[in-house]
């Protein structure tokens, strides 16, 4: 069977991005400043909205909002991953084994990547949750305040979200939130 994505211009999406064989390399610093500029090269070639996003060391969850007309968000993440792992190898430097091995996006990312079009506003409310809860979830840290990769303390400042959201309870999500 054939695998059909979302091609609707102007759309929301979901995504998880997974490292190849989810190796826990996120979230070194070097990584997260570098996976940073290279989210920032790719919106000013090619704009789009993070509303929400999370880091964690084998994958990402975000939300993506991409302008009118325009529905390449599969383009997007090629340049996000290639752009990524192409920095990445040359930050190795000239051990030629590791350069070899680190082809383009192989071996720093899974091949695919998952995406989800977001329906409504209750369907975005869901995985903003999920996204935000997704640290706590996998026991990195006991409340989403406390994971510094996500977009949870800007949902705070904007009043959408009370600083101790989730600490007190276990947040549930339905099976078809997520898929990682």
């Amino acid at each position: 069977m054939r695998y059909r994505r979302s091609q609707a211009p102007g759309a929301t999406y979901f995504f998880t991005v997974v490292t190849y064989d989810r190796r826990p390399i996120l979230c070194e610093p070097a990584h997260v400043d570098l996976l940073r500029s290279v989210l920032h090269t790719v919106k000013q070639r090619h704009p789009f909205q993070i509303e929400a996003f999370v880091l964690l060391p084998d994958h990402l969850h975000c939300i993506w909002t991409l302008p009118d007309g325009d529905a390449d968000f599969s383009m997007r993440w090629r340049l996000v991953k290639s752009y990524f792992a192409r920095k990445c190898q040359a930050d190795r430097g000239s051990d030629r084994s590791i350069a070899r091995q680190h082809k383009q996006e192989r071996n720093i990312w899974q091949r695919r990547f998952w995406e989800h079009q977001i329906r409504d506003s209750r369907d975005f409310a869901a995985h903003v949750d999920y996204i935000h809860y997704n640290p706590v979830k996998h026991g990195y840290v006991t409340e989403a305040r406390s994971w510094p990769y996500s977009s949870f303390a800007r949902y705070v400042e904007a009043d959408q979200y009370p600083l101790d959201w989730g600490v007190s309870e276990l947040v549930q999500f339905p099976p078809t939130i997520g898929h990682e």
